[in-house]
């Protein structure tokens, strides 16, 4: 969070120290207006810390001490988030108060010493090929839009995208000819991911027979990839809803999202002997420490490199 600083409130604006949601909304402002993150970013953080102004209910941010934050911890996991959500709302919470110590309110601090996010890590669920292709196959013909949801599908699992990510592939971006299409992540980074034969065809025909018609009479043709009903991009939430609609036909737990075909899509590629700063690259991960969750994923798969590898295998 570097570059110029500015004061959007001052200490003393807060009576006797406490910090109200001003200070949030004031955040929330500097996140978005100086440090330029990406939307979906900012309002993370922000749901993260309404949660955390839940909890605070009159505390004083000065004043509290490590247990205090601890407790908090446990009111997260009270609330049966899963591990990695508390992992975040902490990740959120240690840059709030460093962006209150920039602003001379805070002296320490205390979230810092909160554990690590490994502390609170899980393995992620994935799906098994055999559940994936039931998934992708789940769009019948004759049903309405089937092409796109078809193509929605078999492209979050072909390229291990975000949700968010797909929502805003353009049609440009997919190169059909070249089997790759380009994404753009976190921090707007952009990066190439290839194409298998599936989401090639699925899109092929989408584009072919059903978006033509979605985007009739919407002027100028909207850039995205996929659309709607109404020839508007497909949002985030959409995307979701399909996916919790297909996956519960489908037979598959209702706690899956589509960042499960996310996961399924890093780990299907390291069992099949895919290198792990590969995968790191298709998936955008800044570090490749985040990418290496994935390995614990298939325990077998590792027994079996080590015993073709290691000299005493």
């Amino acid at each position: 969070m570097g570059g110029p600083r500015r004061k959007l409130l001052k200490p003393t604006a807060v009576a006797a120290g406490a910090v109200t949601g001003r200070w949030i909304e004031s955040f929330v402002d500097y996140l978005r207006s100086e440090c330029h993150l990406a939307e979906n970013t900012v309002a993370a953080y922000h749901r993260d810390l309404k949660r955390f102004y839940i909890w605070l209910a009159g505390r004083r941010i000065p004043q509290l001490t490590i247990q205090e934050l601890a407790d908090y911890a446990g009111w997260l996991n009270q609330k049966q988030l899963a591990p990695a959500s508390v992992a975040r709302h902490l990740a959120s919470l240690r840059v709030f108060f460093r962006y209150l110590q920039l602003e001379g309110l805070l002296r320490d601090n205390l979230a810092e010493l909160l554990g690590s996010q490994k502390l609170w890590e899980r393995v992620p669920h994935v799906l098994s090929p055999t559940k994936v292709e039931k998934l992708l196959e789940t769009p019948l013909p004759g049903e309405p839009l089937w092409r796109r949801d078809r193509a929605l599908l078999e492209l979050l699992y072909a390229t291990g995208c975000r949700a968010s990510e797909i929502s805003n592939l353009e049609t440009r971006q997919v190169h059909l000819e070249q089997a790759h299409c380009i994404c753009r992540g976190k921090g707007d980074k952009e990066r190439v991911v290839p194409l298998g034969r599936r989401a090639i065809l699925a899109v092929q025909d989408y584009l072919a027979h059903e978006r033509p018609a979605l985007v009739e009479g919407v002027s100028p043709d909207p850039k995205w990839l996929l659309v709607s009903r109404r020839g508007l991009r497909l949002r985030r939430e959409r995307i979701w809803e399909l996916f919790k609609r297909f996956a519960g036909r489908a037979g598959i737990d209702a706690d899956m999202s589509p960042h499960t075909l996310r996961h399924s899509f890093a780990t299907h590629l390291l069992t099949g002997g895919a290198d792990l700063r590969q995968v790191q690259e298709m998936l955008g991960h800044a570090s490749i420490a985040t990418t290496q969750i994935y390995t614990h994923v298939d325990p077998a798969r590792l027994k079996a490199v080590h015993k073709q590898f290691h000299p005493r295998g």
